[in-house]
């Protein structure tokens, strides 16, 4: 077996000023979901987050609620680690700035740094912001003369100072940068860098006396190291830069430093110069995420709209946020969240195409098999075209995984989940049941069906590993899941002939919100259409009333797929159905239970009235009503052969 490939990822370590909002989950969720993949992938990951402790601003906050800055830290840090379990982020370390060991590493790098000449002490007379902790030129003000990152003022501040000398760095780091495209991504930010460092770079100012809550300077601990050179060496500390030579050769340089945009420049000039005046080798690549608004705003406390992930995790649950977060947002890029739209995507992708693949299939195999699945003989042209699409399919994601493509490779597996649904409609396993000449054929859907889950169980682990081992659970898959492999699934027919599968537990439930009654409420059904279950006699009738054009007109049909299909409890006419209208799903009651078994209808395309006001039938709003033809005991719901959300005129 060959030796696993190490791979080092790192978030930015956060700020505890307070509470991290759905940004900060954000960033983290990548990283996770790529270090994630890398585990999938067989490297030997190393995954660290942390949080970044000292500073002006954080000693000010303690004064104000009256406790020591560790007791202030402590409380909110603990928050922070708590999100992280919540979100079910899996870092192998979690690293404080306040701990002994990364004192350690401070104190060491700023010696052998002053040992060798690249930091001197002088006086420093400038301007500062204080939540930012940065120091600005005049030049670099922002036109309101105030701070360019954040824009809120500056103070002017004079006090004695050590200095890092930077500007000894300028040339190199700019010829670093100009000959290692892939070292600051995407490219946007990479040029935002280089004309950063033309204009020229200053010595920079490391350490402060004028508050006391940081790492002393080792030979003069009247100052104490300024934040930027105390927190960016944390990324040395967890991998033994001093204890610990052989995990240390064996991780650093780090593969990947993902960080948010606003902290780029930090990550790709100032840590270059200090890694290179300590003759270290600088990381592969930093990546500049892009900022999370909300329904299209900025995220900030005076316009009350912070988002507290805890509260969605806690109502929506983790996996279904990370979903929304890696899969609408592309990478690089700012994106947009929004209720509506995670309510949206939890319905549509979550509910309705994976929850509904994994509990037909369970349900059919379980029906027509008694949950046992048949060693596959032979195989159809739509078999192959499956397997095919399955092979495909983990190609383009380990591709777009390694280049991070997050969102792309989302979208492909709900492509294959779309494909392994659609295999269903084409196969039409109920009837197949009815077949006796047909049961390998049936036993070979069955088996495909099973498999497709099991490759979609893997390709979703590094974004919803609750969900990917619910799957394989449910599946009844031997093994522990958290020893699954990339390679597990380089071949198609990992499940034994003769397995038995478990029994479909629901994934996902639908999310019913008052906005979704929308279009039967705007469309204002015919009045005199409200005697609903009266319809069949009315059709009946030879003395129907007559209606204008204009009436009729105003009744919406539509082309629906029946998804799922269960009798009504304590009923013998009722079906509750699921049907999707192509753009939503939604739930109907309909009175035919007597005429069809729920199996039967799973697949059809069938027409439906989609703006008939919503009706409680025994406990169950059903929104809308499926049109049937019948004559005498005989009933038959109008199936056409249409594509789903097709206008029936």
């Amino acid at each position: 077996m060959s030796e696993k490939k190490p791979f080092y990822i790192t978030t930015p370590i956060y700020y505890p000023s307070a509470k991290l909002h759905i940004g900060h989950a954000y960033c983290t969720t990548i990283a996770d979901s790529i270090a994630r993949y890398h585990r999938l992938a067989g490297d030997d990951v190393f995954f660290l987050t942390g949080s970044d402790e000292h500073g002006q601003k954080i000693q000010q906050k303690a004064e104000e609620a009256g406790i020591k800055p560790i007791e202030y830290t402590d409380k909110i840090v603990a928050g922070f680690q708590n999100l992280w379990k919540k979100l079910n982020i899996s870092n192998d370390d979690f690293i404080r700035t306040t701990e002994k060991r990364h004192e350690k590493v401070v104190q060491e790098i700023f010696r052998r740094i002053y040992a060798k000449g690249d930091i001197y002490k002088g006086s420093y007379k400038g301007l500062y912001c204080t939540p930012c902790e940065s120091y600005w030129t005049e030049h670099q003000l922002d036109e309101n003369g105030c701070c360019p990152d954040c824009g809120r003022p500056v103070q002017e501040v004079s006090e004695e100072a050590y200095f890092f000398k930077m500007s000894n760095y300028q040339d190199r780091i700019l010829s670093y940068i100009e000959e290692h495209p892939e070292f600051i991504q995407p490219v946007s930010r990479r040029n935002e860098m280089i004309n950063f460092i033309k204009q020229g770079l200053e010595d920079l100012c490391i350490s402060r006396t004028s508050f006391d809550w940081g790492i002393p300077v080792p030979m003069d601990e009247k100052h104490v190291i300024y934040v930027w050179f105390d927190a960016l060496t944390n990324y040395l500390t967890p991998i033994g830069f001093l204890d610990d030579p052989e995990k240390f050769n064996k991780y650093w340089p780090a593969n990947l430093h993902l960080v948010g945009k606003e902290i780029v420049r930090f990550h790709t000039i100032i840590w270059p110069c200090i890694l290179m005046a300590l003759d270290l080798p600088l990381p592969e690549k930093v990546y500049g995420h892009g900022w999370l608004i909300v329904d299209g705003d900025k995220m900030s406390k005076s316009k009350g709209n912070v988002i507290d992930p805890i509260g969605l995790i806690d109502e929506f649950g983790a996996d279904a946020i990370r979903y929304f977060l890696l899969r609408e947002i592309n990478l690089g890029q700012d994106g947009n969240f929004s209720r509506d739209a995670l309510i949206q995507r939890i319905n549509s992708d979550l509910a309705n195409d994976l929850g509904n693949l994994l509990h037909r299939t369970l349900n059919m195999v379980g029906k027509f098999q008694d949950g046992v699945l048949v060693a596959p003989q032979g195989e159809s042209e739509i078999d192959k075209s499956l397997k095919a699409d399955a092979a495909e399919t983990v190609s383009y994601f380990a591709d777009n995984m390694d280049k991070m493509e997050l969102s792309l490779s989302i979208k492909k597996v709900w492509a294959f989940i779309s494909r392994a649904n659609k295999y269903i409609d084409e196969t039409a396993p109920w009837a197949l049941a009815k077949d006796e000449t047909k049961k390998q054929e049936l036993a070979n859907v069955m088996y495909n069906l099973a498999e497709s889950l099991r490759h979609i169980s893997v390709l979703i682990s590094p974004f919803m590993p609750i969900t990917a081992e619910r799957i394989w659970q449910q599946l009844n898959l031997p093994g522990q899941f958290a020893d699954v492999q990339l390679a597990d699934i380089q071949e198609w027919g990992g499940i034994a002939g003769g397995h038995k599968v478990g029994t479909p537990e629901q994934l996902f439930p639908r999310i019913e919100v008052e906005k979704e009654e929308a279009p039967a409420k705007e469309a204002k059904p015919v009045k005199k259409n409200k005697q609903d279950k009266k319809a069949a006699k009315v059709q009946e009738s030879e003395e129907e009333a007559e209606v204008s054009i204009d009436d009729f007109a105003k009744i919406h049909l539509r082309v629906v797929k029946v998804l799922s299909a269960e009798p009504v409890p304590k009923t013998e006419k009722l079906l509750k159905l699921t049907v999707d209208l192509g753009d939503e799903q939604r739930e109907i009651v309909s009175g035919i239970a007597k005429h069809y078994e729920p199996a039967d209808l799973i697949g059809k395309n069938v027409v439906m009235v989609i703006n008939l006001k919503p009706a409680k039938i025994r406990g169950i709003v059903s929104h809308g009503m499926v049109l049937a033809a019948s004559q005498g005991d005989d009933l038959k719901v109008l199936s056409v052969d249409m594509p789903v959300g097709s206008t029936v005129r």
